[in-house]
């Protein structure tokens, strides 16, 4: 019998285990893969079980945990449940820009209701021609008397057309060209949004993600997050908790499928022998679990700085990398380890695969995320701007 790792422990995680049971999570994470849509049920029955906003401060309804113990929530939530439900765990947290800079009236009207599981709020960053470049965005939101005029085309969207709202990144024109782009709060029913789902994707397809075009859209000013050309500083403090907080859910996903992989190679023989006493299968499987609990480790000392207010991007930005490799490897070896049927829809390790796989694009590339690790790592490295010397992404380089 194997003797596995603790996993991560806090309170939390009977009430998690609890809801994952009563709600059915675990077949609904099957059944969203094979049918994608917006699991409004579930979300609403998440928000009133009190497991959407785990950090959201208690003044908007939220839970108001630290980082850390919200790390382990996320963890357990995909440990027993994929991606799915970690991810619209975390949707208040994916639109803090809304909390921090919204008019209270936004807040209340947003917001709150999202942390209730009511209003889904999505995000708009990428456009067709600006990804990991960012500082490329060509969507402008022209002034127009006490409104603006939104017009150009977002792309990769999530819930590009089930989200009643978006949070949506243009430049606002005439101003200082590194200091153009705005935060706004767009409701997604307003005239002249086009709204199309994409074709399909390899995993998180629940996601239905797509385009959104804006053909000047008149949208109040009161919609305004905070002040015109702020809108890089204000993503960028919630891109680093995200970072460290998705590299806990990656790590509950791969060590689901460790765990399954762990067990199922004692009972398997091949050869005579039971897998697991066969180097070729044992040995990557140790080292998998090892690079699983090591990046857990640096995940949560991550979190912990945060919490305390330190400065830890680029180490959340590699907590992320770092997750989701292990995570992958090891994912990929459970489709190794159980042969034929391990590639089949029998077992759930390829939908975990095509899953966390996004991980190496959503939210920053991991080769963005490399690049934080390199700035804080060489400062004054040969071409390295003033700003990034001083730990500051360019905005032609912004990871979202």
């Amino acid at each position: 019998m194997a003797d596995l790792p603790a996993l991560p422990s806090d309170p939390i995680v009977d009430e998690v285990r609890a809801a994952v049971q009563r709600l059915g999570l675990t077949r609904r994470y099957h059944e969203l893969d094979r049918n994608p849509a917006f699991p409004r049920a579930e979300f609403k029955a998440m928000g009133d079980a009190g497991l959407i906003g785990l950090r959201t401060p208690v003044k908007f309804g939220g839970r108001g945990l630290p980082l850390p113990r919200v790390g382990v929530a996320l963890f357990h939530l995909a440990y027993l449940a994929g991606t799915t439900f970690a991810k619209l765990s975390l949707q208040p947290e994916f639109s803090s820009v809304l909390a921090d800079h919204g008019s209270p009236e936004l807040v209340d009207a947003w917001f709150r209701p999202m942390v209730r599981g009511e209003r889904l709020v999505g995000n708009q960053i990428t456009e067709p021609g600006a990804g990991s470049d960012a500082g490329a965005i060509a969507m402008t939101a022209q002034p127009d008397g006490d409104r603006y005029l939104l017009s150009g085309e977002k792309s990769e969207a999530a819930f590009a057309t089930e989200a009643e709202a978006a949070i949506v990144y243009a430049r606002v024109p005439g101003r200082d060209p590194r200091k153009e782009v705005t935060a706004f709060l767009v409701p997604q029913d307003l005239s002249g949004i086009t709204r199309q789902a994409s074709a399909g994707d390899l995993g998180e397809r629940w996601q239905r993600r797509g385009s959104i075009r804006y053909d000047r859209v008149s949208l109040p000013g009161r919609f305004r997050l905070g002040l015109e050309g702020e809108g890089f500083e204000y993503v960028r403090s919630e891109l680093t908790r995200e970072h460290a907080l998705l590299a806990t859910i990656y790590l509950g996903v791969g060590r689901a499928s460790w765990e399954e992989t762990v067990r199922y190679v004692e009972s398997r023989s091949a050869f005579g022998r039971p897998l697991s006493s066969q180097e070729a299968v044992a040995f990557p499987l140790v080292a998998d679990g090892a690079a699983l609990e090591a990046a857990w480790l640096y995940a949560e000392r991550v979190l912990a700085r945060l919490e305390r207010g330190e400065d830890a991007a680029a180490e959340a930005a590699l907590s992320k990398w770092m997750a989701t490799e292990a995570a992958l490897t090891a994912i990929d070896h459970a489709i190794q380890f159980h042969g034929g049927r391990g590639y089949s829809q029998e077992f759930p390790h390829e939908q975990r695969w095509r899953d966390v796989r996004s991980g190496r694009i959503g939210h920053g590339p991991s080769e963005i995320m490399l690049l934080l690790g390199a700035r804080k790592l060489w400062p004054r490295r040969p071409g390295a701007t003033a700003g990034e010397a001083h730990g500051k992404a360019r905005s032609g380089e912004e990871p979202v």
